[in-house]
């Protein structure tokens, strides 16, 4: 019944995102902020302060694209969705950008009508449970109950974990990371399942992580992105290469404490074309020629976003892996600027 409401609700948002216009920069330009989808609340990728202030890797991308296109990072009206509402939040032009822990798929990209610009994180789905239950592997959860957010990969990936190894389970469904956490201390569910960071980030938050356990198997490739409508490539292009710029400038030893006075000129060409004082880039995005500058003096380089919010030092620490640089062994890789 869930995978038939999931599909649904595909068939929906892929229906309302054929009729929004293609003039996302012009509305963007004219309302003076961006309107960034979030998730409700996972601490170190997406989550509000005590005072209402929105902080983490996910909205260092947000506020990337607020300075590239209207040269203010702060100019961001943040609206968090759940895995429920995030696609009809975006197809029906209530949010312009979607920058929320959400997976590409061959669906998402074609059926909802959706462009997924780029990959900010590259995760795989997890499980945790309470380290009182003795269970350290995923092939011992027969009959376990699960708590599982609705409308996502995560709950399909489940379905068939179990399925191909001939296990059963009870699922509880939950529609917030929020949710999840409550259900899951309350004892509600024995596992938590959803993408690993999302499990480390959760784990981070409880009064005694270490009673809990992350299993070691990952049973998904989860290629998490911000994604925009279909029909709007020029916005399209200006998220992708904000992104892009991020990625890249850390492998340019572009930081947000140099970024200034590398924009002034440098024996680089890459980094002159990227930062303006060379060629036209900015103007073929239709932005004004230190964009990437402002993108990147937002929160920093890729790697400056990842220490500061998710990375090893943090109470989530986790390790860059498949998401270190291209050169250190890692996914990350943009295309030139050129």
């Amino acid at each position: 019944m869930k995978k038939s409401v999931f599909l649904g609700t595909i068939a929906v948002a892929g229906l309302a995102a054929g009729f929004v216009s293609a003039q996302t920069l012009d509305e963007v330009r004219a309302r003076g902020e961006l309107n960034c989808g979030v998730t409700t609340g996972l601490v170190g990728f997406a989550a509000p302060d005590a005072n209402g202030q929105w902080d983490g890797f996910d909205v260092g991308v947000c506020r990337a694209v607020a300075a590239a296109v209207l040269g203010d990072p702060t100019a961001v009206s943040f609206v968090p969705t759940t895995g429920q509402t995030r696609f009809t939040a975006l197809a029906s032009g209530e949010i312009d950008l979607l920058a929320r822990n959400t997976t590409w798929t061959f669906s998402r990209d074609v059926d909802l009508r959706f462009e997924f610009v780029g990959v900010n994180y590259y995760d795989g789905q997890g499980f945790m449970v309470p380290r009182e239950l003795g269970v350290s592997s995923a092939m011992e959860l027969d009959g376990a109950t699960v708590c599982i957010q609705t409308g996502t990969t995560t709950e399909l990936n489940l379905a068939d974990f179990f399925a191909s190894n001939n296990m059963a389970y009870e699922p509880v469904p939950i529609e917030t990371n929020a949710e999840a956490q409550q259900q899951y201390l309350a004892g509600a569910c024995d596992v938590y399942t959803t993408d690993a960071s999302g499990l480390a980030a959760t784990r981070a938050t409880f009064e005694d992580p270490s009673a809990h356990v992350v299993l070691p198997e990952i049973i998904s490739k989860e290629p998490l992105g911000p994604l925009v409508r279909h029909g709007d490539n020029e916005w399209g292009d200006i998220a992708r290469w904000t992104l892009n710029a991020l990625i890249a400038a850390e492998e340019l030893g572009i930081t947000s404490d140099n970024v200034a006075e590398l924009a002034q000129g440098t024996s680089n060409p890459e980094i002159n074309r990227m930062l303006g004082s060379e060629g036209d880039l900015g103007a073929m995005l239709g932005l004004a020629s230190d964009w990437a500058v402002n993108a990147i003096s937002a929160g920093g380089n890729y790697g400056e976003l990842f220490e500061a919010h998710i990375g090893e030092d943090t109470a989530i620490g986790l390790a860059r892996g498949l998401n270190a640089q291209w050169t250190d062994g890692g996914l990350l890789y943009s295309p030139p600027f050129r």
